[in-house]
């Protein structure tokens, strides 16, 4: 049976570490602050907002949400993500996706300042990763890769296989392991036979949006699985790997839930630390 790559626990050995840098941030007398933009009446982004602002109060980070009406027009919206971008008070912006209708998150997001944007949606820090700089990234793939760290899952040299090439999740998490010497194969819906492409990977890493899509004869003996879907089936919570027979024959496994979320939101507030690290200098 594999080991459980346990994503709560990777938090909380996380969560020390920026206990640590939070407070090297204070001797400096910065107090980093989060604006949260929710834009028209998501309930599902509504309570994600609550939920990340109480996750940065329980930091002692400053969270306020900013909210916005579903007839509010692109140039109000756009004026907002502006004045946030330049006050020097505001160490992150956390954008609630989708946006109502009419408005361009593309325009949004351009406007967003990079060295803000906590959730790592601008060209700009798009452009970093390709290029190895330092920047906010993604915190989905962030916390693929803070799991791998924790349980010290080798990487270099390994092959690493992702099934999905979005630009949220599949594009970013290939950099990243790229960036630590994996030979990296993305896998999506246009790729034939993916099962042979799968089954030679050390590394699986699954973001395809598709309940229990990974079986077992998709995947090697021993290989580390990481789980990154989260898809609703019969009331159930469930990833995309058909878990129970995948963690027979896997080495290592994220569940779904408490693996890969489990860890996102953290990396949310490392990015807000980063910022206010780059801030305050």
């Amino acid at each position: 049976m594999a080991m459980i790559l346990d994503g709560k626990e990777t938090a909380a050995a996380l969560k020390e570490e920026l206990a640590l840098r939070l407070a090297k941030l204070r001797e400096k007398h910065y107090e980093p602050k989060l604006a949260i933009i929710l834009a028209g009446s998501s309930k599902p982004s509504a309570m994600y907002a609550s939920f990340m602002q109480k996750v940065a109060k329980g930091y002692g980070i400053d969270a306020e949400i900013f909210r916005a009406s579903d007839d509010v027009t692109e140039e109000e919206l756009g004026s907002l993500v502006t004045d946030l971008s330049a006050d020097q008070e505001i160490t992150g912006i956390l954008m609630m996706m989708p946006l109502p209708k009419g408005i361009s998150a593309e325009k949004m997001i351009a406007l967003m300042n990079p060295d803000k944007d906590v959730d790592g949606l601008t060209e700009t820090n798009a452009g970093r990763l390709t290029a190895g700089k330092a920047g906010l990234f993604a915190c989905t793939p962030r916390a693929v890769m803070a799991i791998l760290d924790h349980y010290k899952i080798p990487i270099d040299g390994k092959k690493a296989v992702i099934i999905g090439r979005s630009n949220v999740i599949g594009k970013p998490v290939s950099l990243m392991l790229l960036s630590k010497n994996a030979t990296v194969t993305i896998c999506h819906s246009h790729t034939k036979d993916i099962a042979s492409i799968t089954s030679e990977a050390d590394i699986l890493v699954a973001a395809v949006g598709h309940a229990n899509y990974v079986t077992a004869d998709m995947v090697k003996e021993g290989a580390t699985v990481i789980d990154v879907g989260i898809n609703r089936v019969d009331g159930k919570t469930v990833g995309d790997v058909d878990y129970e027979a995948v963690a027979a024959k896997a080495g290592a496994i994220t569940p779904v839930p408490g693996g890969v979320g489990s860890v996102t939101t953290t990396m949310v507030i490392e990015n807000i630390i980063a910022a206010g690290e780059k801030l305050a200098k």
